[in-house]
């Protein structure tokens, strides 16, 4: 894609050109702005961070207070990349209004560029209401995290007897809604490139092929970070994992063999006194403050 902040325009017209869509979900300032850096065209900030960053087993815990927050530290940490907020659960179900309210804060608060919903036509009404708010809307349609109990657990959708059909309808009526791309989950390859071929919006998939306009993993996920947690379609492009507790095991050993801090690392009566100004003197940057 070209330079310059990625928008709802921009993704199109990258589908348009054939070009591919990379997204990763960030939770914090930092790894948004490394994921910047690195040419990452979507962050998610997932409602997944109650599994992967809170602990909990699905995203139903999560609040529109934890979202907003993480929200508006990812916003800090991206330049290039556009920022899209995760509804939570319960924040758009009960009511159009409600869904408003809480898309609205998720705009103004969490300093997101859109927002993202599970469900497809039965929430088509909102959309409309959002877009015509002026609230770019990503999708969400397969495998829906916050709807895990109904479904029976993390399954694959789309396998039963008329699971392509309430897809494609679903998609339809997200795009004539005016969601301006679409995450496709946990469905077969094959009707993620029928819904990609049928639809002029970016389709994002996880766990959906390769014939999406775009992909998105768990930033943790692709991380290797939980080396116990391993789906079918997770690739791993790092052992993060690993490399952290063999770094804390040697910071352990270092802090019991007395090796850590040496004398280079400590400072002196005799050093010359920092100017209050000189914040280097003690810390390369604010950030690394404890």
């Amino acid at each position: 894609m070209k330079p310059g902040r990625v928008t709802t325009q921009s993704l199109r017209a990258a589908k348009a050109a054939g070009q591919k869509i990379a997204m990763l979900t960030a939770y914090d300032a930092s790894f948004a702005r490394l994921l910047d850096d690195a040419g990452v065209d979507i962050l998610l900030v997932g409602d997944s961070l109650g599994m992967v960053v809170c602990g909990h087993d699905t995203t139903l815990p999560v609040t529109l207070d934890d979202m907003i927050y993480h929200c508006r530290a990812v916003a800090r940490g991206a330049k290039r990349a556009q920022v899209v907020g995760d509804m939570p659960f319960m924040t758009y179900q009960a009511s159009i209004e409600q869904g408003m309210l809480a898309a609205g804060r998720l705009m103004q608060e969490g300093g997101c560029h859109a927002v993202k919903l599970e469900g497809g036509a039965q929430h088509a009404e909102l959309v409309r209401r959002l877009v015509g708010a002026g609230i770019p809307v990503m999708g969400h349609i397969g495998l829906l995290p916050q709807s895990v109990h109904q479904m029976g657990g993390f399954r694959v959708q789309g396998r039963e007897q008329g699971g392509r059909d309430r897809l494609l309808s679903d998609a339809h009526a997200l795009v004539d809604a005016g969601a301006y791309s679409l995450v496709l989950e946990g469905i077969p390859h094959e009707i993620a490139t029928d819904i990609t071929a049928a639809i002029p919006i970016p389709t994002i998939g996880i766990g959906a092929g390769p014939n999406c306009d775009g992909q998105v993993l768990v930033i943790y996920d692709l991380l290797g970070m939980d080396e116990s947690f391993k789906p079918k379609f997770v690739r791993r492009f790092a052992a993060v994992g690993q490399a952290i507790k063999d770094a804390a095991s040697a910071y352990v050993a270092a802090v019991q063999d007395g090796s850590f801090p040496n004398a280079a690392e400590s400072f002196s009566l005799g050093e010359q006194k920092p100017s209050p100004a000189d914040a280097s003197a003690v810390y390369s940057s604010p950030a690394n403050k404890p």
